[in-house]
């Protein structure tokens, strides 16, 4: 499967834009880009999304697992971007590749080709 259009699950404005331009420079579009669990929800919901970068940990003490869950069940890959300390990968994803902060366009491009 080519991916191209890529969710982005990412609280940190600045953090979230350097990953829309490094999806631009690797030729996928940004199928959107949420700060919160309600809002990555409603993306699935209404666009076509071929994977996902989900940063663990969100505002206000949310972590991405209903998102997780549900691109599970749709059967669309994500990987997981941490910052490391403390960040634990819940047990069901523990397979699941992860990109560690801070990202390097290098680390962004061979986590998603490793999705398909």
């Amino acid at each position: 499967m080519a991916i191209s259009a890529v969710l982005i699950v990412e609280d940190e404005p600045l953090i979230a834009m350097m990953l829309e331009d490094f999806l631009e420079a690797i030729g996928r579009r940004v199928a959107g880009v949420a700060d919160s669990v309600e809002t990555g929800l409603a993306i699935i919901a209404r666009e076509t999304i071929d994977a996902a970068i989900l940063d663990v940990h969100l505002r206000g003490g949310e972590q991405s697992w209903p998102i997780a869950d549900a691109l599970a069940a749709a059967g669309i890959p994500f990987v997981f971007a941490s910052g490391g300390s403390g960040d634990s990968i819940a047990e069901r994803f523990c397979d699941r590749p992860v990109i560690g902060k801070p990202f390097s366009i290098d680390s962004v491009t061979r986590a998603l080709d490793s999705l398909g």
